[in-house]
């Protein structure tokens, strides 16, 4: 697998939204989309940004803005992405994806531009097609 890089599982274009958009307009763009993460970006493409299912599960969890699906993005979205770069070979992005505990991680160039992202279900999809399913009971 070491030949293998994150641009070539990436998916793309990859769903974003700016950060003054409100998370009503997010969860519609993911469930149209059926994904589980938009990124954010700024007029210029690049990353601000990533909001996800979980995070619209702490928004709840926490009571934060009484639910107010007129919240903008940028208050509820994480900041702390971790990001790959497309020749980045897929077992760091999955070893990225483990350490932070994330399941998406935006694919961005040398300017921090996304151009897409990589998600857990890219690298089970992949690694589903390369390896022959353990017998039964294993």
């Amino acid at each position: 697998m070491e030949d293998v890089f994150v641009g070539s599982l990436m998916s793309a274009p990859v769903h974003t939204t700016s950060g003054d958009a409100t998370l009503r307009t997010a969860a519609a763009l993911m469930l149209d989309h059926d994904v589980g993460s938009v990124v954010i970006v700024d007029d210029a493409g690049r990353l601000g940004g990533i909001l996800t299912a979980t995070d619209f599960v702490r928004v709840v969890a926490d009571g934060a803005y009484d639910y107010d699906p007129a919240t903008n993005v940028e208050r509820a979205m994480s900041t702390d992405v971790v990001t790959a770069g497309p020749t980045d070979p897929i077992e760091s992005a999955a070893d990225l994806m483990i350490d932070a505990g994330h399941y998406h991680l935006p694919v961005v160039d040398g300017e921090n531009v996304v151009i897409g992202v990589i998600t857990s279900h890219d690298l089970t999809a992949y690694v589903s097609t390369v390896r022959s399913p353990s017998p039964a009971g294993r």
